[in-house]
C-alpha cells in the first residue's frame, strides 16, 4: 500500500485528518507515536498565516518527531497563500495541504473551502500559485461536490493534477451535506480514475471493517481518517495494520491509556498554558472516557473544574477504580 507523495513515501498511506480544535501539536505528535503514517494539522487561514498571527503560529508548529507533517491551508487569494505556503516550508513543513473540503459558512462565504469546487478557475490559480511557491509536494483535499447535482470533484481532481498537486483526498460526501448521511465512498472510485496520482478515501472510517469497506468500494489508495481517532490516538496504527497484515491490534491496557490520557493532558497545558489547556482538554478526556462506568459524571466533574490539579486528581480518581476492578 505504500505510496509517494513527490519525494515524501509512506509506507501505511494511513493519514490522520486535519480537524479543527483536534489535530493541534499535541495530538499529532501522539498519534504520530503509534505509528500513523502522516499527520495534518489543522486548517490555518492562509492571510492570518501571512500575518503571523500568535494562534496561526501556534496551529502551524511542528516538531521534529511528528514529521513528515503537513501543514493544511485555507484561503481564496492566490498570491497569499503561496505566501503562506512559503512560510510553512521554511517552518518545517514536510507537505502543504490545500483546503477545498470545509463547509463551515463562515470559510464559504469567505469564498474558501468547499466554495472553491464552485469555482474551478480561481481554484486552478490557486492551485498553480501554491504549487510554485514552493519545493514541497503539496496536496489537495475536497469533497464529491458542492451539492449532488455537481459533483465534480472527477473534474478538479484532473485541474488538480495538472497544476502539479502530488496527492489528493476525498470526504465521500458534498458540502451542502456537511456531515450528515452517509459518506459516499464508492463516487471516489470515480476520482480515482480520473487522475494518476495518489488517491485518498475520508469519511466515516471508524472501525476496522468500515476502512476495510471504504478502500474496497473507493479502489483509494489510502485513507484519512478524523472522527475515528477522537480518543482512540491509536486507532489510525490499528487500521495500517489491519490493512496491511489482517491483524487485529486490540486497543491499549486500561493502565496504558491511563498513561496516555495523563501524558496528552499534561502535553495540552504545556503547548497552550494551563488556562487554555486544560479547558481545550475536556473535550479529549470525554472521548478518551466514552463508554467506561462512570463516564458521564466524571465528564461533568471535569467541565467544572479549572484548576488543573484537580483534573489530574479527577482523571486518576476516574481510571484506578476501574483498574481496581480489572484486576479484582
Amino acid at each position: 500500500m505504500s505510496i509517494a507523495i513527490g519525494l515524501v513515501r509512506l509506507d501505511d498511506p494511513v493519514i490522520l485528518a486535519p480537524m479543527s480544535g483536534v489535530t493541534d501539536l499535541p495530538f499529532r505528535r501522539l498519534v504520530k507515536s503509534h505509528g500513523a503514517g502522516l499527520v495534518v494539522s489543522e486548517m490555518i487561514a492562509s492571510a492570518a498565516m501571512i500575518r503571523e498571527t500568535r494562534q496561526s503560529l501556534l496551529m502551524a508548529k511542528s516538531a521534529g518527531d511528528e514529521q513528515p507533517m503537513a501543514v493544511q491551508l485555507a484561503g481564496c487569494e492566490p498570491e497569499v497563500m503561496a505566501e503562506a505556503a512559503r512560510l510553512n516550508a521554511d517552518r518545517g513543513a514536510a507537505i502543504i495541504d490545500i483546503n477545498f473540503g470545509c463547509p463551515v459558512k463562515k470559510v464559504v462565504n469567505g469564498q474558501a473551502g468547499s466554495a472553491l469546487m464552485r469555482d474551478e478557475a480561481t481554484a486552478a490559480r490557486l492551485l498553480e500559485a501554491t504549487v510554485k511557491a514552493v519545493n514541497l509536494p503539496v496536496t489537495l483535499k475536497m469533497r464529491t461536490g458542492w451539492d449532488d447535482r455537481n459533483r465534480n470533484a472527477p473534474r478538479l481532481a484532473r485541474i488538480a493534477e495538472d497544476c502539479g498537486i502530488k496527492m489528493i483526498t476525498i470526504h465521500g460526501r458534498t458540502r451542502c451535506q456537511f456531515y450528515e448521511g452517509q459518506a459516499d465512498w464508492a463516487f471516489i472510485r470515480e476520482v480515482k480514475a480520473a487522475v494518476r496520482i495518489p488517491v485518498i478515501a475520508n469519511g466515516d472510517i471508524t472501525s476496522l471493517e468500515a476502512a476495510r469497506d471504504a478502500l474496497t468500494l473507493s479502489g483509494a489508495d489510502g485513507l484519512m481518517i478524523g472522527r475515528g481517532a477522537y480518543g482512540r490516538p491509536w486507532f489510525v496504527s490499528q487500521v495500517a495494520r489491519f490493512l496491511r497484515t489482517g491483524e487485529r491490534v486490540p486497543d491499549p491496557p486500561l493502565a496504558r491509556q491511563l498513561e496516555i490520557v495523563l501524558g496528552h493532558y499534561e502535553a495540552m497545558l504545556s503547548h497552550y498554558g494551563s488556562a487554555v489547556g486544560s479547558r481545550i482538554a475536556r473535550k479529549h478526556l470525554a472521548w478518551y472516557s466514552k463508554g467506561l462506568p462512570g463516564s458521564a459524571e466524571f465528564r461533568a466533574a471535569v467541565n467544572r473544574t479549572d484548576d488543573v490539579g484537580a483534573a489530574r486528581a479527577l482523571i486518576r480518581g476516574f481510571y484506578e477504580p476501574l483498574l481496581e476492578r480489572q484486576a479484582a
